[in-house]
């Protein structure tokens, strides 16, 4: 562990490796990786089967990584990285040579020729991933883990775009060898300047053990590990779905799509671009929401592109187009699953402190799979080439059973990794939630703002904009910004937080400062925390009741009561009847009436009669309406009143006399007093209309209401008498309980 470099020195060595991505990116490309080799060995006149025999030389090399282990580790992970990187580029340059040896000795010689190169690329290339794999592992933070792979891939993605596209000018314009040669040689170069750049990447340093220091090792505890085998299971299925389908895709493109070999060579930047544009998303997603719900997304958007290549149209205008989109998917899919798979591989699945042996069997067994299912596809291939027909509208050839087969192993995968265990933070299902609950779009370009908010002005603006999406992913910025310095920052975090759906987190956090020192915003987040409606804000609400406090105090009570906790009214009624603070009295009564709490309406009408503050006596109305039922007919009716008492009166008492119209016989008593009363408000006449009001509630109130609302409508008729129309909120109050309370007998 001495040996281990600093965090500083680690995140210091990121850029560079990401630029030596970048070089070996234009190497494969333009060698062994890219869709340029398996044309070049279709030019040279290889069968599928040979191809496929090729294309498995470098996964069956991996077998040899648990032997070579222990000496790379001896030796150095940077060491041995080093050296057999370079070797690689040195025998990939012997591939230049090739025309000279199929014009000198033939085809045969000249594919014995080739696997040779190839055989010894794949060993070189076996001993050096089983160095780089721990190797990255040492050098990349846990902690940007995710960050690092999807910045890598965005510039790697890039160097894949040029790639492609001076592969496919290249080739789109050389009809014979010299193309394919003048790729490779410069593949090789880019494959130097790769080396070179390695070097200034830190850690992997030789470890010099004695005897007494040496680690044990046995490979039977990470064969004895469940979770690891159980990845190891998963990766192998997922080697043999795509990788067959994807070393003979250009061949498919080109035979059975009817595409031309440029056009094939360009397909490549569509999937390039579906990674470069979702990279960074999945990276800051595997970093922030955990590795497995980003992988599970990626291979289940990979299970759709084998059933999309059946039934891609055939030489035909469309194919192009249709092949593009495809290839766009499988893009997106693919570095999904690479982020969210490499990402559990390091964090999660593989212990540090026995990495060599894991990840020495993790290459060894993609090694064993990879190489078969190349040959197998190849095999395939050959002996499905007579395969022709159609069945509906899927045109069926000798790729139908490998598609086939790679739609039913991908989604058999699921199964696999459903149980292995992660770091993620969400269940699959809860990590589909936080995108699709408010507005994703809007929540993605508020944490952008947030994040490079460079005045406090700008900062509050940002912190707004990140509850205004409404979305679970602001989260993590909304805690961010109440550990904020600035005031209004954090004052603007809890009314955002207040904006936002439950969430553990948030509720926690609130209740946090509801419990703090800090008075100015332990009131809003006992404010926010009503607003949020979790009920497991309510242990600690009912705890603030007994803040010194009491700006605190009011507003744990009116948040109790907008989450309609039933279990605190007696308490609320208990200080209803001993309070003396005004701002107190409104507020457990404002709370009342949000429970329906009708066994203190008789408290509540005393509270109303006592209060002279014209906005507090609106309120007070308001508790007491929403006893009867139906808030938002008050609301109306206080808003019509306001702008023409008189006119809207006049339309209340109407509106009441054709309910009652409904009883024969009542209407008889009551009818001319409901006209007298509703053309005296028409008039703006109000004490007439008032004293005829009075007259109709003793007449209604025998049996046409309930207990509450009969009691409200007395109190009203006795303080209509003595305050007339000087406070009109009980008039207010009569005309609403009179419609609202009636019921019919």
């Amino acid at each position: 562990m001495s040996n281990q470099p600093t965090t500083v020195e680690k995140l210091r060595g990121l850029p560079w490796s990401i630029a030596a991505n970048v070089a070996n990116t234009i190497f494969s490309q333009f060698t062994f990786f890219g869709s340029v080799f398996p044309l070049f060995l279709s030019e040279l006149g290889f069968s599928k089967s040979q191809m496929g025999f090729l294309f498995s030389l470098m996964p069956f090399c991996g077998l040899i990584a648990p032997i070579i282990a222990p000496t790379t580790v001896r030796f150095g992970y940077k060491n041995t990285y080093m050296v057999f990187w370079g070797i690689r580029k040195i025998f990939t340059a012997l591939l230049l040579l090739t025309p000279w040896v199929l014009a000198a000795f033939g085809s045969h010689i000249a594919l014995l020729f080739i696997s040779a190169i190839t055989a010894i690329f794949a060993i070189c290339r076996a001993i050096a991933e089983t160095a780089r794999v721990p190797w990255v592992q040492e050098y990349v933070p846990n902690a940007v883990q995710g960050k690092y792979t999807a910045n890598s891939n965005i510039f790697t993605s890039l160097a894949g775009f040029l790639s492609v596209l001076v592969a496919g000018y290249v080739l789109g314009r050389v009809n014979n060898l010299s193309g394919f040669m003048f790729l490779m040689g410069v593949g090789v170069f880019f494959g130097f300047i790769c080396v070179w750049l390695t070097s200034f990447i830190p850690g992997g340093a030789p470890v010099a053990y004695t005897e007494a220091t040496k680690p044990k090792r046995d490979l039977r505890v990470a064969l004895r590990d469940r979770n690891f085998m159980l990845y190891l299971a998963g990766v192998g299925i997922i080697i043999v779905a795509i990788t067959p389908v994807g070393s003979f895709l250009p061949l498919f493109m080109q035979e059975q799509v009817g595409l031309n070999p440029e056009n094939v060579i360009y397909l490549q930047i569509s999937g390039l671009l579906g990674g470069l544009i979702t990279s960074y998303l999945w990276g800051w997603a595997a970093d922030r929401y955990g590795s497995k719900p980003v992988m599970m997304y990626g291979l289940n958007l990979r299970v759709l592109t084998p059933l999309l290549l059946l039934l891609i149209p055939r030489h035909s205008p469309a194919s192009l187009p249709v092949a593009w989109a495809i290839n766009f998917i499988a893009g997106v899919a693919d570095m999904g699953w690479g982020i969210g798979s490499t990402r559990l591989l390091y964090v999660s699945v593989v212990p540090p402190e026995r990495k060599s042996d894991y990840l020495a069997l993790y290459s060894a067994w993609i090694g064993i799979i990879g190489g078969v299912s190349q040959l197998c596809g190849g095999w395939a291939l050959d002996a499905a080439r007579g395969i022709s027909g159609r069945w509906l509208f899927v045109e069926i050839d000798a790729y139908t059973p490998l598609f086939i087969a790679g739609f039913v192993l991908l989604f058999l995968c699921n199964f696999i990794f459903f149980q292995v265990r992660g770091d993620n933070q969400y269940g699959l299902r809860q990590f589909t939630g936080l995108f699709l609950r408010g507005n994703p779009f809007l929540a993605m370009g508020s944490l952008i703002r947030y994040q490079y908010a460079r005045e406090e002005h700008e900062a509050v603006k940002g912190t707004e904009r990140l509850g205004q999406a409404k979305s679970l992913v602001t989260v993590d910025e909304l805690l961010d910004a109440l550990a904020d310095p600035r005031f209004q920052v954090r004052f603007e975090a809890i009314i955002s937080i207040a904006r936002m759906p439950p969430d553990a987190r948030l509720v926690n956090a609130l209740i946090e400062i509801l419990n703090g020192t800090e008075l100015a915003l332990s009131v809003v987040a006992a404010w926010a925390l009503g607003r949020m409606g979790d009920a497991n804000a309510l242990p600690a609400l009912r705890a603030a009741l007994d803040s010194p406090y009491h700006s605190i105090q009011a507003h744990s009570a009116r948040a109790l009561g907008a989450l309609g906790d039933q279990e605190i009214v007696p308490e609320l009624i208990k200080r209803l009847a001993t309070e003396t603070d005004k701002g107190l009295l409104m507020a457990y009564a404002s709370a009342l009436g949000k429970l329906h709490a009708t066994q203190a309406t008789d408290q509540l009408l005393t509270l109303f009669y006592n209060t002279a503050n014209p906005g507090a006596r609106r309120e007070m109305a308001l508790c007491l309406a929403r006893l009867v039922g139906d808030e938002h007919h008050f609301i109306l009716l206080m808003r019509h009143l306001r702008e023409d008492p008189g006119t809207a009166a006049a339309q209340a008492v109407t509106a009441f006399k054709k309910k009652v119209d409904r009883n024969p016989l009542l209407a008889g008593q009551v009818d001319p007093l409901l006209a007298q009363c509703a053309e005296a408000f028409a008039r703006n006449d109000f004490v007439p209309a008032i004293e005829a009001l009075r007259s109709v509630l003793h007449l209604v109130l025998p049996g046409h209401y309930n207990e509450t609302s009969a009691e409200i409508l007395q109190a009203c008729s006795a303080h209509l008498a003595e305050f007339s129309v000087e406070h009109n909120e009980y008039l207010l109050l009569t005309l609403h309980t009179l419609d609202v309370g009636w019921q019919v007998n």
